[in-house]
């Protein structure tokens, strides 16, 4: 047995050791910052800025996790040269994660004390109720700050071709020297698309129930209007993707049911196309399919905490809401916007009550017209 010194010594080294090792990680990832220059605060296509480090399979993540909100948008008209890109996101490092090459970011630093641990997960089917949470809006195609590596859903954190896949329309494609979504196919809009080229915009539309909330303009969607996301990022938060199958509910008994382990399988997300149940400031309940990860910023796509946690807790992010009180929960789509009752049509100030909730137990509703069973698109 080792005397007690000897251990006190011990602990005193490896704690010692670890700051440092902390403390040089942080010095040479910058962008993790959240002052003004640093694009990566925004909740969007945060590929660009953290990549896991938990040894995935060779088949790397995709594309980059979302987030709007009109409170928080920076206005810009799209350049050819600013337009969002979605590089698929170099393959991880099986060991501690070297430099990127010059290009591309280095990997994500030692994540934030908060949310860090993995929370007890619930039996499956038995999904905690999350009350009063603030909700904005965002849709497919939305463009609202070319110039920043986040600010487009052309892409989504799921997939490099979100749009596309969403519309099946293809008006061109983003340059690959772009900041975000590059190679992106463009011209796919869950609302109103205007323009080409350089000039394409998508704007937001009031939806009803006099067609089920779909499109008033646009085609009938090729994948379900009734999308949403949470801020855990299961495929390219490192946290998240090594912490996944110990932290979300259903992860095991997906993996049954698929007949394969896809623990760390970085092709593979555990997240996309789940429902949920919400509740509005109208008082209906409705229910989506998450398709992208966010709101949030920084380090915090991995609020498991949050987003699994048994004790109503509030988010871990603290921006995009017009409640003092609290940070933006979730963000969803203008069909969730109008079936829930938004009062702002692309606002940071309605609230939601929201659930997990297993397929089987999704009722009939407009929500199932067209359901997304598509997979991560690198």
């Amino acid at each position: 047995m080792k005397r007690l010194s000897t251990v006190l010594i011990t602990v005193f080294v490896l704690v010692f050791g670890g700051m440092a090792t902390i403390s040089a990680a942080n010095a040479a990832n910058p962008s993790h910052s959240s002052n003004a220059s640093n694009n990566c605060r925004w909740d969007s296509h945060r590929k660009n800025c953290d990549k896991p480090t938990a040894t995935p399979t060779p088949a790397q993540p995709s594309a980059t996790a979302t987030k709007t909100t009109s409170a928080a948008k920076p206005s810009a008209t799209p350049t050819a040269a600013a337009k969002p890109s979605t590089a698929a996101p170099a393959a991880p490092a099986p060991a501690p994660a070297a430099p990127a090459p010059a290009a591309k970011p280095a990997p994500a630093p030692a994540p934030p004390a908060l949310a860090l641990a993995p929370v007890p997960a619930p039996a499956a089917g038995n999904y905690p109720l999350h009350t009063n949470i603030v909700s904005t809006t965002f849709w497919v195609g939305e463009i609202f700050n070319a110039s920043l590596a986040d600010g487009s859903q052309v892409c989504s954190t799921y997939s490099s071709q979100w749009a596309f896949a969403h519309t099946g329309i293809n008006k061109g494609t983003v340059p690959s020297t772009a900041d975000g979504c590059a190679g992106s196919i463009v011209g796919g809009c869950d609302g109103v698309a205007t323009g080409s080229g350089n000039s394409f915009k998508c704007t937001t539309e009031r939806r009803d129930a006099s067609n089920g909330y779909f499109p008033k303009t646009a085609p009938k969607p090729l994948e379900n209007p009734f999308y949403l996301d949470l801020p855990y990022d299961d495929l390219n938060d490192p946290t998240a993707f090594a912490t996944r199958c110990s932290t979300i509910p259903w992860a095991k008994a997906d993996n049954a049911a698929t007949g394969k382990d896809n623990c760390t399988n970085g092709a593979y997300s555990y997240m996309k196309n789940r429902w949920v149940q919400l509740t509005g400031p109208n008082g209906k309940t409705c229910y989506g399919q998450i398709q992208d990860a966010g709101p949030s910023s920084g380090a915090l796509y991995h609020d498991a905490g949050y987003v699994f946690g048994s004790n109503n807790a509030r988010p871990a992010n603290k921006q995009f809401s017009a409640d003092a009180s609290q940070g933006a929960g979730a963000d969803v789509s203008p069909a969730l916007n109008g079936c829930l009752g938004f009062a702002e049509l692309d606002g940071s100030n309605d609230h939601v009550s929201w659930r997990f909730v297993d397929r089987a137990n999704v009722p009939a509703g407009p929500w199932l017209n067209v359901v997304t069973t598509s997979g991560v698109k690198n």
